[in-house]
């Protein structure tokens, strides 16, 4: 395999998994943005800032991974469940006429039109696929836990690595300004994804971040006023 198919491939399952990647940055850039301001509002050692970040990071990431992996293969053993039903016609139609009436038609539409595909498997699963809202070509769960690793983990650092380079109290107003910058940034592109309104899909990604960040000095401050002695 040569770099170029290489290449071809990545920019082929990047294009796939780009709900999953926002998906991971989202969720990596606010829970560590929150958990890094929070200890960062009780303590000036910047080791123990990025020691919590680090570790919160690396967690999260772990974490969501598994979770990237476990949602995309129960869909996959859905619709492989589905499909594997072909030689069952009578009840794979029962259960298109089923599905069909939980939709909103009424018995007869639905019953007219599972009757009307029954003889043919391939359009029996095609519309079960469809009510599932599941693609038809199911998703490789290895590469999307993967892809969420990276991309929670990446987002992750952003608000951490200014505490690397500068003091606690300036490490706060840096971290704070580049972290809102990337929630900008995935705002656009959440709004991209879902063909939602720019403006309210950023305003909802930052104010989430900011809450995020409230909540985590408000319970540090809480914990460290209730156990300073």
């Amino acid at each position: 395999m040569n770099i170029g198919s290489i290449l071809q491939r990545l920019r082929g399952s990047f294009s796939d998994s780009a709900g999953t990647i926002v998906f991971g940055m989202e969720d990596g850039t606010v829970s560590i943005f929150g958990l890094i301001f929070g200890v960062a509002a009780t303590t000036t050692n910047a080791k123990t800032v990025l020691i919590a970040g680090a570790s919160g990071a690396a967690a999260a990431a772990v974490s969501m991974m598994a979770g990237a992996y476990l949602d995309v293969e129960t869909t996959r053993d859905e619709i492989n469940a589905t499909r594997s039903s072909r030689h069952d016609a009578a009840g794979s139609a029962m259960s298109l006429s089923n599905r069909l009436a939980e939709a909103g038609l009424t018995s007869e539409q639905s019953d007219g039109l599972a009757v009307a595909v029954q003889k043919d498997p391939n359009a029996i699963d095609a519309l079960l696929l469809a009510l599932q809202g599941a693609p038809e070509t199911p998703q490789n769960p290895w590469e999307q836990a993967l892809w969420m690793l990276l991309a929670d983990f990446l987002a992750a650092a952003v608000p951490i690595l200014p505490f690397v380079f500068f003091p606690v109290l300036r490490a706060r107003m840096v971290s704070g300004a580049v972290t809102v910058a990337l929630l900008v940034g995935l705002g656009i592109g959440r709004a991209q994804i879902a063909k939602r309104n720019v403006i309210r899909t950023v305003t909802e990604t930052v104010s989430i971040g900011i809450a995020a960040a409230f909540a985590g000095v408000a319970i540090s401050v809480l914990v460290d006023h209730l156990f300073s002695g």
